[in-house]
Protein backbone atom coordinates (compact mmCIF):
# COMPACT_ATOMS: atom_id res chain seq x y z
CA UNK A 1 0.00 0.00 0.00
CA UNK A 2 1.42 3.38 -0.98
CA UNK A 3 1.53 5.82 1.94
CA UNK A 4 0.75 8.79 -0.31
CA UNK A 5 -2.92 7.83 -0.51
CA UNK A 6 -3.30 5.58 2.54
CA UNK A 7 -6.16 6.20 4.94
CA UNK A 8 -6.62 4.96 8.50
CA UNK A 9 -8.41 1.63 8.56
CA UNK A 10 -11.31 1.41 11.01
CA UNK A 11 -12.79 -1.79 12.39
CA UNK A 12 -15.96 -1.27 10.33
CA UNK A 13 -14.11 -0.45 7.10
CA UNK A 14 -14.09 -2.69 4.06
CA UNK A 15 -10.93 -4.82 3.94
CA UNK A 16 -9.36 -3.19 0.86
CA UNK A 17 -9.86 0.45 1.83
CA UNK A 18 -6.65 2.35 1.15
CA UNK A 19 -5.81 0.24 -1.94
CA UNK A 20 -5.68 2.11 -5.25
CA UNK A 21 -6.38 0.20 -8.48
CA UNK A 22 -5.69 1.62 -11.94
CA UNK A 23 -7.78 -0.35 -14.40
CA UNK A 24 -7.08 -0.30 -18.16
CA UNK A 25 -9.27 -3.31 -18.91
CA UNK A 26 -12.40 -3.41 -21.06
CA UNK A 27 -15.38 -5.66 -21.72
CA UNK A 28 -16.03 -8.12 -18.85
CA UNK A 29 -13.09 -10.14 -17.59
CA UNK A 30 -10.79 -7.41 -16.26
CA UNK A 31 -13.60 -5.06 -15.18
CA UNK A 32 -15.26 -7.90 -13.25
CA UNK A 33 -12.02 -8.30 -11.27
CA UNK A 34 -11.73 -4.58 -10.51
CA UNK A 35 -15.43 -4.55 -9.59
CA UNK A 36 -14.85 -7.17 -6.91
CA UNK A 37 -11.86 -5.22 -5.58
CA UNK A 38 -14.04 -2.10 -5.47
CA UNK A 39 -16.79 -4.03 -3.66
CA UNK A 40 -14.21 -4.95 -1.03
CA UNK A 41 -13.20 -1.33 -0.52
CA UNK A 42 -10.49 -0.54 -3.08
CA UNK A 43 -10.58 2.72 -5.02
CA UNK A 44 -10.79 1.82 -8.71
CA UNK A 45 -9.95 4.33 -11.45
CA UNK A 46 -10.85 3.23 -14.98
CA UNK A 47 -8.51 4.63 -17.63
CA UNK A 48 -10.62 5.07 -20.77
CA UNK A 49 -10.31 6.46 -24.27
CA UNK A 50 -11.56 10.04 -24.58
CA UNK A 51 -15.17 10.32 -25.81
CA UNK A 52 -15.85 6.62 -26.54
CA UNK A 53 -14.49 5.06 -23.33
CA UNK A 54 -14.68 1.34 -22.59
CA UNK A 55 -16.09 -0.55 -25.59
CA UNK A 56 -18.41 -2.30 -23.12
CA UNK A 57 -20.44 0.93 -22.94
CA UNK A 58 -21.88 -0.02 -26.33
CA UNK A 59 -21.88 -3.80 -25.81
CA UNK A 60 -25.53 -4.83 -25.66
CA UNK A 61 -26.92 -8.18 -24.53
CA UNK A 62 -30.44 -6.75 -24.86
CA UNK A 63 -32.05 -3.61 -26.21
CA UNK A 64 -31.83 -1.99 -22.78
CA UNK A 65 -29.82 1.23 -22.59
CA UNK A 66 -29.58 3.18 -19.34
CA UNK A 67 -28.45 6.81 -19.34
CA UNK A 68 -26.48 6.36 -22.57
CA UNK A 69 -24.64 3.16 -21.66
CA UNK A 70 -25.45 -0.54 -21.93
CA UNK A 71 -26.92 -2.35 -18.95
CA UNK A 72 -23.94 -4.71 -18.89
CA UNK A 73 -21.56 -1.75 -18.50
CA UNK A 74 -23.57 -0.44 -15.55
CA UNK A 75 -23.59 -3.87 -13.91
CA UNK A 76 -19.85 -4.46 -14.16
CA UNK A 77 -18.52 -0.93 -13.58
CA UNK A 78 -20.44 0.40 -10.61
CA UNK A 79 -18.47 1.98 -7.78
CA UNK A 80 -15.60 3.11 -10.03
CA UNK A 81 -14.16 6.40 -11.31
CA UNK A 82 -13.36 7.28 -14.93
CA UNK A 83 -10.16 8.97 -16.08
CA UNK A 84 -9.76 9.64 -19.81
CA UNK A 85 -6.38 9.51 -21.52
CA UNK A 86 -5.06 9.07 -25.06
CA UNK A 87 -2.05 6.84 -24.45
CA UNK A 88 -0.56 7.91 -27.79
CA UNK A 89 -0.46 11.50 -26.53
CA UNK A 90 2.75 12.20 -24.61
CA UNK A 91 1.16 14.47 -22.00
CA UNK A 92 -1.63 11.98 -21.30
CA UNK A 93 0.88 9.13 -21.15
CA UNK A 94 2.94 10.98 -18.55
CA UNK A 95 -0.19 11.61 -16.47
CA UNK A 96 -1.08 7.94 -16.61
CA UNK A 97 2.38 6.84 -15.52
CA UNK A 98 2.14 9.24 -12.58
CA UNK A 99 -1.17 7.64 -11.65
CA UNK A 100 0.40 4.19 -11.81
CA UNK A 101 3.21 5.39 -9.54
CA UNK A 102 0.55 6.03 -6.89
CA UNK A 103 -1.16 2.68 -7.42
CA UNK A 104 -1.05 -0.61 -5.55
CA UNK A 105 -2.68 -2.58 -8.38
CA UNK A 106 -2.85 -2.23 -12.16
CA UNK A 107 -5.11 -4.33 -14.40
CA UNK A 108 -5.14 -4.74 -18.17
CA UNK A 109 -6.60 -7.26 -20.63
CA UNK A 110 -5.21 -6.22 -23.99
CA UNK A 111 -3.92 -8.72 -26.53
CA UNK A 112 -0.30 -9.86 -26.08
CA UNK A 113 2.16 -7.19 -27.24
CA UNK A 114 -0.16 -4.17 -26.99
CA UNK A 115 1.08 -2.90 -23.63
CA UNK A 116 4.69 -3.55 -24.65
CA UNK A 117 4.22 -1.26 -27.66
CA UNK A 118 2.61 1.39 -25.46
CA UNK A 119 5.30 1.08 -22.82
CA UNK A 120 3.07 -0.05 -19.96
CA UNK A 121 3.96 -3.73 -19.82
CA UNK A 122 4.97 -5.21 -16.46
CA UNK A 123 8.71 -4.72 -16.84
CA UNK A 124 8.27 -1.08 -17.86
CA UNK A 125 5.83 -0.37 -15.03
CA UNK A 126 8.01 -2.21 -12.52
CA UNK A 127 10.86 0.20 -13.31
CA UNK A 128 8.96 3.15 -11.84
CA UNK A 129 6.71 1.27 -9.36
CA UNK A 130 8.62 -1.81 -8.12
CA UNK A 131 5.89 -2.79 -5.67
CA UNK A 132 3.05 -2.81 -8.21
CA UNK A 133 0.68 -5.79 -8.36
CA UNK A 134 0.23 -6.07 -12.12
CA UNK A 135 -2.83 -8.07 -13.18
CA UNK A 136 -3.11 -9.26 -16.76
CA UNK A 137 -5.76 -11.28 -18.61
CA UNK A 138 -5.22 -12.71 -22.09
CA UNK A 139 -7.47 -14.87 -24.21
CA UNK A 140 -5.24 -17.88 -24.79
CA UNK A 141 -1.96 -17.00 -23.10
CA UNK A 142 1.19 -15.68 -24.75
CA UNK A 143 2.40 -18.86 -26.44
CA UNK A 144 0.97 -21.29 -28.95
CA UNK A 145 -1.08 -20.98 -32.13
CA UNK A 146 -3.99 -19.15 -30.50
CA UNK A 147 -2.03 -16.38 -28.77
CA UNK A 148 -3.21 -13.74 -31.29
CA UNK A 149 -6.79 -15.02 -31.44
CA UNK A 150 -9.55 -12.75 -30.09
CA UNK A 151 -10.23 -13.47 -26.41
CA UNK A 152 -14.00 -13.57 -26.81
CA UNK A 153 -16.08 -15.62 -24.39
CA UNK A 154 -17.96 -17.77 -26.91
CA UNK A 155 -14.82 -18.50 -28.91
CA UNK A 156 -13.08 -19.75 -25.77
CA UNK A 157 -16.12 -21.81 -24.78
CA UNK A 158 -16.02 -23.47 -28.18
CA UNK A 159 -12.30 -24.24 -28.20
CA UNK A 160 -12.25 -25.51 -24.62
CA UNK A 161 -14.90 -28.20 -25.08
CA UNK A 162 -17.39 -26.44 -22.80
CA UNK A 163 -20.12 -26.18 -25.43
CA UNK A 164 -20.31 -29.97 -25.58
CA UNK A 165 -21.12 -30.02 -21.87
CA UNK A 166 -23.83 -27.39 -22.30
CA UNK A 167 -25.65 -28.93 -25.24
CA UNK A 168 -26.84 -32.37 -26.16
CA UNK A 169 -26.83 -33.83 -28.71
CA UNK A 170 -25.50 -30.65 -30.39
CA UNK A 171 -22.99 -28.18 -28.86
CA UNK A 172 -24.54 -25.08 -27.29
CA UNK A 173 -23.12 -21.99 -25.58
CA UNK A 174 -23.64 -21.19 -21.94
CA UNK A 175 -26.29 -18.56 -21.28
CA UNK A 176 -23.75 -16.51 -19.30
CA UNK A 177 -20.31 -15.02 -20.01
CA UNK A 178 -18.92 -17.76 -17.78
CA UNK A 179 -15.41 -17.61 -19.23
CA UNK A 180 -15.03 -13.86 -18.69
CA UNK A 181 -16.46 -13.92 -15.19
CA UNK A 182 -14.41 -16.97 -14.22
CA UNK A 183 -11.20 -15.34 -15.43
CA UNK A 184 -12.08 -12.17 -13.52
CA UNK A 185 -12.60 -14.18 -10.35
CA UNK A 186 -9.27 -15.97 -10.83
CA UNK A 187 -7.47 -12.67 -11.42
CA UNK A 188 -9.00 -11.29 -8.24
CA UNK A 189 -7.76 -14.32 -6.29
CA UNK A 190 -4.26 -13.87 -7.67
CA UNK A 191 -4.21 -10.14 -6.92
CA UNK A 192 -5.39 -10.68 -3.35
CA UNK A 193 -2.72 -13.37 -2.82
CA UNK A 194 -0.07 -10.99 -4.19
CA UNK A 195 -1.30 -8.19 -1.90
CA UNK A 196 -0.96 -10.52 1.10
CA UNK A 197 2.59 -11.40 0.09
CA UNK A 198 3.40 -7.73 -0.46
CA UNK A 199 2.16 -6.90 3.03
CA UNK A 200 4.70 -9.40 4.38
CA UNK A 201 7.70 -8.96 2.06
CA UNK A 202 7.08 -5.65 0.28
CA UNK A 203 7.49 -7.50 -3.02
CA UNK A 204 5.33 -6.68 -6.03
CA UNK A 205 4.10 -9.28 -8.51
CA UNK A 206 2.77 -9.99 -11.96
CA UNK A 207 -0.48 -11.95 -11.88
CA UNK A 208 -1.42 -13.64 -15.17
CA UNK A 209 -4.68 -15.31 -16.12
CA UNK A 210 -5.96 -16.51 -19.49
CA UNK A 211 -9.57 -17.10 -20.41
CA UNK A 212 -8.69 -20.57 -21.68
CA UNK A 213 -6.93 -21.68 -18.50
CA UNK A 214 -9.74 -20.30 -16.35
CA UNK A 215 -12.46 -22.22 -18.14
CA UNK A 216 -10.37 -25.39 -18.00
CA UNK A 217 -10.13 -24.93 -14.25
CA UNK A 218 -13.91 -24.51 -14.02
CA UNK A 219 -14.28 -27.82 -15.87
CA UNK A 220 -11.88 -29.57 -13.46
CA UNK A 221 -14.28 -32.29 -12.30
CA UNK A 222 -15.32 -33.26 -15.83
CA UNK A 223 -11.79 -33.04 -17.21
CA UNK A 224 -10.43 -35.16 -14.37
CA UNK A 225 -12.93 -37.88 -15.26
CA UNK A 226 -11.98 -37.60 -18.94
CA UNK A 227 -8.24 -37.71 -18.25
CA UNK A 228 -8.49 -40.77 -16.02
CA UNK A 229 -10.81 -42.98 -18.02
CA UNK A 230 -9.37 -46.46 -18.09
CA UNK A 231 -7.52 -46.02 -14.79
CA UNK A 232 -10.51 -46.85 -12.60
CA UNK A 233 -10.40 -50.15 -10.75
CA UNK A 234 -14.14 -50.41 -10.72
CA UNK A 235 -17.38 -48.59 -11.32
CA UNK A 236 -20.07 -47.75 -8.82
CA UNK A 237 -23.03 -49.76 -9.98
CA UNK A 238 -25.73 -47.66 -8.38
CA UNK A 239 -24.68 -44.22 -9.60
CA UNK A 240 -27.35 -41.92 -11.02
CA UNK A 241 -26.09 -40.73 -14.40
CA UNK A 242 -28.84 -38.77 -16.15
CA UNK A 243 -29.15 -35.97 -13.61
CA UNK A 244 -30.59 -32.87 -15.25
CA UNK A 245 -33.82 -31.10 -16.13
CA UNK A 246 -36.98 -32.98 -17.10
CA UNK A 247 -40.46 -31.98 -18.20
CA UNK A 248 -43.35 -32.82 -15.90
CA UNK A 249 -47.09 -32.63 -16.47
CA UNK A 250 -47.12 -28.85 -15.98
CA UNK A 251 -43.55 -27.50 -16.02
CA UNK A 252 -40.00 -28.71 -15.32
CA UNK A 253 -38.08 -30.38 -12.52
CA UNK A 254 -34.37 -30.86 -11.83
CA UNK A 255 -33.01 -34.15 -10.54
CA UNK A 256 -29.73 -33.48 -8.80
CA UNK A 257 -28.21 -36.92 -8.63
CA UNK A 258 -28.59 -39.88 -6.33
CA UNK A 259 -29.25 -43.58 -6.34
CA UNK A 260 -30.62 -45.05 -9.55
CA UNK A 261 -32.19 -47.83 -7.50
CA UNK A 262 -33.98 -45.31 -5.32
CA UNK A 263 -35.22 -43.30 -8.29
CA UNK A 264 -36.50 -46.44 -9.99
CA UNK A 265 -38.46 -47.27 -6.85
CA UNK A 266 -39.82 -43.77 -6.25
CA UNK A 267 -41.09 -43.19 -9.80
CA UNK A 268 -42.15 -46.83 -10.22
CA UNK A 269 -39.78 -47.59 -13.09
CA UNK A 270 -37.92 -50.84 -12.28
CA UNK A 271 -36.76 -51.04 -15.90
CA UNK A 272 -34.27 -48.23 -15.18
CA UNK A 273 -31.89 -50.75 -13.65
CA UNK A 274 -31.80 -52.67 -16.93
CA UNK A 275 -30.41 -49.62 -18.73
CA UNK A 276 -27.65 -48.86 -16.20
CA UNK A 277 -24.94 -46.87 -18.01
CA UNK A 278 -27.13 -46.04 -21.03
CA UNK A 279 -27.82 -42.37 -20.50
CA UNK A 280 -30.18 -41.71 -23.41
CA UNK A 281 -32.38 -44.72 -22.67
CA UNK A 282 -32.55 -43.74 -18.99
CA UNK A 283 -33.62 -40.20 -19.85
CA UNK A 284 -36.45 -41.40 -22.09
CA UNK A 285 -37.87 -43.61 -19.37
CA UNK A 286 -37.58 -40.95 -16.70
CA UNK A 287 -39.16 -38.28 -18.93
CA UNK A 288 -42.12 -40.54 -19.68
CA UNK A 289 -42.71 -41.25 -15.98
CA UNK A 290 -42.31 -37.65 -14.79
CA UNK A 291 -44.94 -36.38 -17.23
CA UNK A 292 -47.58 -38.29 -15.23
CA UNK A 293 -47.60 -35.74 -12.37
CA UNK A 294 -47.04 -32.04 -11.76
CA UNK A 295 -43.75 -30.62 -10.59
CA UNK A 296 -45.19 -29.85 -7.16
CA UNK A 297 -46.39 -33.43 -6.76
CA UNK A 298 -43.01 -34.86 -7.81
CA UNK A 299 -41.16 -32.52 -5.45
CA UNK A 300 -43.25 -33.81 -2.54
CA UNK A 301 -42.72 -37.44 -3.53
CA UNK A 302 -38.99 -37.17 -4.19
CA UNK A 303 -38.19 -35.07 -1.12
CA UNK A 304 -40.13 -37.47 1.08
CA UNK A 305 -37.74 -40.17 -0.15
CA UNK A 306 -34.64 -38.01 0.32
CA UNK A 307 -33.96 -37.75 -3.40
CA UNK A 308 -32.42 -34.39 -4.34
CA UNK A 309 -34.57 -32.32 -6.66
CA UNK A 310 -35.74 -28.79 -7.38
CA UNK A 311 -38.37 -26.85 -9.26
CA UNK A 312 -37.06 -24.87 -12.26
CA UNK A 313 -37.80 -21.19 -11.66
CA UNK A 314 -37.65 -18.28 -14.06
CA UNK A 315 -36.47 -14.93 -12.68
CA UNK A 316 -39.92 -13.56 -11.89
CA UNK A 317 -40.75 -16.63 -9.80
CA UNK A 318 -37.32 -16.62 -8.16
CA UNK A 319 -37.45 -12.92 -7.21
CA UNK A 320 -40.86 -13.48 -5.60
CA UNK A 321 -39.57 -16.40 -3.53
CA UNK A 322 -38.59 -15.98 0.13
CA UNK A 323 -35.39 -17.85 -0.64
CA UNK A 324 -34.30 -14.89 -2.76
CA UNK A 325 -35.78 -12.08 -0.69
CA UNK A 326 -33.80 -13.05 2.39
CA UNK A 327 -30.49 -12.60 0.57
CA UNK A 328 -30.84 -8.82 0.14
CA UNK A 329 -29.02 -9.32 -3.15
CA UNK A 330 -30.39 -6.26 -4.97
CA UNK A 331 -29.10 -2.74 -4.45
CA UNK A 332 -29.90 0.69 -5.90
CA UNK A 333 -26.97 2.60 -7.39
CA UNK A 334 -26.97 6.19 -8.58
CA UNK A 335 -24.87 8.22 -10.98
CA UNK A 336 -23.80 11.78 -10.18
CA UNK A 337 -26.50 13.08 -12.51
CA UNK A 338 -29.17 11.37 -10.40
CA UNK A 339 -29.87 8.49 -12.77
CA UNK A 340 -30.43 5.38 -10.67
CA UNK A 341 -30.85 1.69 -11.41
CA UNK A 342 -31.16 -1.64 -9.67
CA UNK A 343 -28.37 -4.18 -9.80
CA UNK A 344 -26.79 -6.94 -7.74
CA UNK A 345 -24.46 -6.45 -4.78
CA UNK A 346 -21.17 -8.07 -3.80
CA UNK A 347 -21.86 -11.74 -2.95
CA UNK A 348 -19.13 -11.85 -0.27
CA UNK A 349 -19.86 -11.35 3.44
CA UNK A 350 -17.08 -10.73 5.97
CA UNK A 351 -17.88 -10.86 9.67
CA UNK A 352 -21.53 -11.05 8.66
CA UNK A 353 -21.41 -7.70 6.87
CA UNK A 354 -23.14 -7.27 3.51
CA UNK A 355 -21.17 -4.98 1.20
CA UNK A 356 -23.17 -2.50 -0.82
CA UNK A 357 -22.29 0.80 -2.45
CA UNK A 358 -24.72 3.35 -3.82
CA UNK A 359 -22.22 4.67 -6.37
CA UNK A 360 -23.17 3.88 -9.95
CA UNK A 361 -20.92 3.50 -12.98
CA UNK A 362 -19.13 6.66 -14.16
CA UNK A 363 -19.71 8.69 -17.28
CA UNK A 364 -16.71 8.79 -19.61
CA UNK A 365 -13.99 10.89 -17.99
CA UNK A 366 -16.23 12.45 -15.36
CA UNK A 367 -13.56 12.11 -12.65
CA UNK A 368 -10.53 13.18 -14.71
CA UNK A 369 -10.19 16.71 -13.35
CA UNK A 370 -10.71 15.68 -9.73
CA UNK A 371 -8.17 12.88 -10.04
CA UNK A 372 -5.61 15.20 -11.63
CA UNK A 373 -6.03 17.64 -8.78
CA UNK A 374 -6.17 15.15 -5.93
CA UNK A 375 -3.54 12.58 -6.91
CA UNK A 376 -1.31 14.47 -9.32
CA UNK A 377 -1.61 18.01 -7.98
CA UNK A 378 -2.34 19.46 -11.39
Amino acid sequence: MNSSHSIPIQATSKPLEGILVIDFSQFLSGPSASLRLADLGARVIKVERPETGDICRTLYISNLELDGDSSIFHAINRNKESFTADLKNHEDFVRVTRLIQEADVMIQNFRPGVMERIGLDYQSVKNFNPGIIYGEITGFGKEGPWKEAPGQDLLVQSRSGLTWLSGEPEPAPMGLALVDMGAGAHLTQGILAALVRKSITGQGAKVEVSLLESILDLQADKLTSFLNKGKSEGQKNDSFEPDGIYQTADSYITLGGGSLTLLAEVINAPELITFQGKKHELRKIIETKLKNHSTKEWIQILEANNFWCSEVLHWKQFFAHEGFKGLEMVQEVCRKNGHSLSTTRCPIRIDGQIYKSAKGSPKVGEDTLNILKELLGS
